[in-house]
């Protein structure tokens, strides 16, 4: 076990920290002394309603609380959060623009084509136009308004305009084709759709109108389409039903200057999200507007120091959950940092490490497969870009490896709290993530969320103080899903989530809790291997895996085979690489002396590609599928489907 951690803040550091400043208010207001973040964390738990009603004072949560923070606190699902409250998510988010109006509220880049800026009275002002306009058009609490777009700043906008409303705001970015944009916007029945017409990745231009024509005809709800112009000089949009130019439909608002923002109650809906499963028709997964300002608030500031002028990053697209994350850093007074296309664009692939540089974010989000990848590649910022003001890295998606820690600390930058993150679309967040006061562990995720009773149990639901089991939560949190969309009786959310065990949320995640309080986790417990009966994390062989500088990346299967199941590793290698006997026998070599005998696969077979969901996860069970000759549903979830075709028929597969 390592003996020192990678990372430990100094005491100026700490006290400088939002976490900090948190844990001083409590003990001056309430008296509440917690020595460590332990300590912290076991407080928020058991004292769930004071933790959050005194997390609203400390943010200065605009709305009222109302007298009652908890009810029925033994429900779960069914415990209500605020029931008295009156809120407005849009309004908390620009709350900044009257105090700061000149700050910079949002940087865009396009990839290397597109500049642009605009400050916190920019941001209201175009807020306000769209939100008279939809109103104008007839959008009222409770319509959805869907948006088919790129991380760019019009879809800030929208999402803020909608909220103010109380309209419901759900998105799907550019590269999702047209039957994964029904499938989505499809079980919802928007009636505004606002679409850019196209995005760039690669140095390429991706021209969206001929598909939005296709899907506007296959979404008779919508009354309005909405184009926004990005990669086009000129539009013809006579194909498209009922479509104007985003110009056209704010100028009869173009002098609105004052917001309505409607007081709403804390579980009024706020997001539709979308799982990226690929076994079937994606869930629609209704978040609330209360909980999600409210978590995200929690996570923005207290675990990732997120404070007012701070220029947060996160490199995502609009379909994925943190796209809503990164929203909500507006509510702490921070900028922005908005970024569509190739995240190794530009000559030398660094587009951006070079972003970081010229903006200076003091906070860089990504996904671990960007950290790995840029590992391969040899990106070595720290002698290259500097990042003098980059004080937290923050990584998710999948399991970050021990190798992933030591290249950020080594290449990357020595002095910065890396959070390794991990929730899910399921919450619109996290369970387990940061503490910018606390030690950073080769390999471990640093704690429990704050307010989250998350804990490891074994299958007779039983918690776990050492060894591997599922990842719970045992009590309520604000962040719960309302429910999903079309199901009345809630019979699919309790199946989701509290089925297995009763009362309790399982996320389905195959983990185990650190010496140091943190966890690790070992992948989606739905994709766990079961040689000879004992399970096996996919994450433990992927770390092994990853090492070998011949390998660029992996996914590894259970193939059922002689009434048992044999572990099956696909590689995707470096240029000029050979998968030859030698390379077999190492890769079997580092899996047997890291691992154990039963994580050594019994085939290794190269594949050009592997497949992976838009927001970059492997999807280990659509491949698993394949293998097996299993219809693969919901397609549209892959940014890269035809790799699938590599996994069938295999020979190799076949004694």
């Amino acid at each position: 076990m390592q003996e020192r951690p990678l990372w430990q803040p100094d005491a100026t550091w700490i006290a400088r920290t939002r976490i900090a400043a948190f844990g001083q208010q409590l003990a001056e207001r309430h008296g509440v002394q917690a020595a460590d973040y332990a300590s912290l964390h076991r407080w928020s738990v058991d004292n769930a309603a004071l933790f959050w009603r005194s997390l609203w004072d400390f943010a200065g949560v605009v709305g009222e609380p109302g007298e009652r923070v908890l009810v029925d606190a033994g429900r779960m699902p069914g415990a209500q959060w605020f029931p008295d409250a009156r809120v407005n998510f849009a309004e908390n988010l620009l709350r900044c623009c009257e105090a700061t109006p000149e700050r910079e509220a949002i940087v865009f880049r396009g990839e290397l084509e597109v500049r642009r800026r605009l400050s916190y009275a920019d941001l209201h002002r175009e807020v306000a136009r769209l939100a008279a306009a939809l109103r104008d058009a007839g959008v009222k609490p409770g319509d959805r308004v869907a948006a088919y777009m790129p991380n760019m700043p019009e879809t800030v906008i929208a999402m803020l305009a909608t909220a103010s409303i109380g309209a419901i705001f759900s998105s799907a970015s550019p590269d999702f084709g047209v039957q994964g944009v029904l499938d989505r916007f499809g079980q919802i029945e928007p009636v505004v759709l606002i679409a850019a017409d196209g995005a760039l990745y690669s140095d390429k231009r991706i021209d969206a109108l001929p598909r939005l024509a296709q899907i506007v005809d296959g979404l008779p709800s919508v009354r309005e389409v909405v184009v926004v112009p990005y990669i086009h000089a000129e539009h013809d949009l006579r194909g498209i039903r009922g479509a104007k130019m985003w110009g056209d439909f704010i100028e009869a608002c173009h002098d609105s200057v004052r917001i309505d923002f409607a007081p709403l109650p804390f579980a009024h809906p706020l997001y539709i999200l979308y799982s990226s499963g690929t076994t079937g028709v994606p869930k629609c997964i209704v978040h609330s507007a209360g909980g999600t300002l409210l978590q995200h608030i929690k996570e923005l500031q207290l675990h990732a120091d997120v404070q007012a002028g701070d220029r947060l990053f996160y490199y995502t697209t609009c379909g994925w959950m943190m796209w809503n994350w990164l929203a909500s850093g507006l509510s702490t007074g921070a900028t922005l940092m908005l970024y569509d296309g190739s995240p190794f664009a530009g000559h030398h692939g660094q587009a951006l490490w070079d972003y970081c540089r010229d903006e200076q974010f003091t906070h860089f989000g990504t996904s671990a497969k960007f950290i790995d990848a840029a590992h391969k590649l040899g990106h070595k910022p720290a002698e290259t870009h500097g990042l003098s003001a980059l004080r937290g890295i923050l990584s998710t998606g999948s399991p970050l490896s021990h190798e992933g820690f030591d290249y950020v600390y080594r290449d990357v930058k020595p002095n910065v709290c890396l959070s390794s993150i991990s929730g899910g679309t399921d919450i619109v967040s996290c369970f387990v993530l940061g503490n910018p006061a606390g030690p950073v562990w080769r390999g471990e995720i640093q704690v429990k969320g704050l307010g989250m009773a998350v804990e490891v149990f074994d299958d007779d639901a039983r918690p776990m103080v050492s060894g591997k089991g599922e990842l719970v939560c045992t009590k309520p949190f604000p962040a719960m899903p309302i429910g999903f969309w079309n199901d009345p009786d809630g019979v699919r959310y309790h199946a989701a989530y509290f089925e297995r065990f009763p009362g309790v949320w399982c996320h389905g995640d195959w983990c185990e809790e650190t010496q140091h309080g943190g966890l690790i986790i070992h992948g989606r417990s739905d994709a766990t291997l079961n040689p000879g009966g004992v399970r096996i994390g996919t994450a433990e062989i992927y770390r092994q895996v990853e090492k070998l500088d011949e390998v660029l990346e992996s996914v590894v299967i259970g193939q059922d085979w002689e009434h048992d199941v044999r572990v099956v590793l696909f590689v995707r290698l470096r240029e000029g690489q050979q998968l030859d006997a030698g390379l077999e026998a190492r890769i079997r070599k580092v899996i047997r002396d890291n691992a154990s005998p039963r994580h050594v696969p019994a085939r290794i077979v190269r594949v050009p590609d592997i497949p992976r969901t838009k927001s970059g996860k492997i999807v280990e069970l659509a491949v698993r599928a394949t293998v097996h000759g299993q219809a693969v549903r919901n397609l549209e979830s892959l940014a890269n489907p035809e790799a699938l075709e590599a996994f069938r028929d295999r020979p190799e597969l076949a004694d």
